[in-house]
């Protein structure tokens, strides 16, 4: 039930509206076309039950890391 993500998912956010405000923003970046938004809602609460949404992730730290060295030799 959605109920249970949710309480799930305050293991890591205290502030429920910043649950919602971040759930939003993952939701419309992982939704894929022909798939229903409710199961991408459902997917985006699991993965917050297990993780917390508040840290950087892996992937967008490289990002980062990756321009500023960009800028660095643009820079140069």
């Amino acid at each position: 039930m959605r109920s249970d993500l949710i309480f799930g998912a305050l293991t890591h956010v205290s502030n429920r509206y910043e649950l919602c405000q971040l759930a939003s923003k993952a939701t419309r970046k992982l939704h894929k076309p022909n798939t229903r938004l409710q199961d991408t809602t459902n997917e985006v609460l699991d993965r917050f039950r297990d993780a917390d949404p508040t840290t950087e992730t892996p992937r967008a730290a490289a990002h980062s890391a990756g321009a500023a060295s960009a800028d660095v030799r643009r820079a140069a």
